[in-house]
């Protein structure tokens, strides 16, 4: 076990400037941490093979991946927070203005700079509505 996971040792071993049991321990150590790399990096692996890739052309550390991963999972929480949060606050608007009168009342005068409504803004939020209904379809949403 030492000559295959401490073999930095084996001289100093032989030598006796290092005890077997003190060699050996160290040797169990590096062994249980390697298991351990390889069980993080078989998870890794399975979560995002790109960044695996990356650890195993020396390109980034396990530790660097795990990192990157994180920040990564993060961000998309932050994103999905920020997504959330617009159409919470856009849609209940738009949806109470349905059938009332607010559309044809509508005058471009009075809409804040760069934020008219126009026939393209109208074509855009037409086509965000259709995938916003796809993607609550497609997730079984309520």
């Amino acid at each position: 076990m030492v000559w295959q996971y401490a073999p930095e040792l084996v001289d100093s071993v032989i030598s006796g400037a290092v005890g077997l049991d003190r060699a050996y321990e160290t040797a169990r150590q590096k062994k249980a941490q390697t298991a351990s790399a390889e069980a993080q990096l078989a998870k890794l692996r399975a979560e995002d093979p790109a960044l695996a890739a990356r650890v195993q052309e020396g390109e980034l550390t396990l530790q660097g991946a795990w990192a990157e991963r994180r920040a990564r999972q993060e961000e998309e929480i932050r994103q999905r927070r920020v997504a959330t949060q617009l159409l919470c606050e856009v849609l209940p608007s738009l949806a109470q203005a349905r059938g009332s009168n607010t559309f044809a009342l509508y005058d471009p005068e009075f809409a804040p700079p760069g934020r008219a409504v126009t026939q393209a803004v109208i074509e855009h939020a037409t086509t965000a509505l259709a995938e916003m209904a796809s993607v609550w379809k497609e997730r079984n949403l309520p």
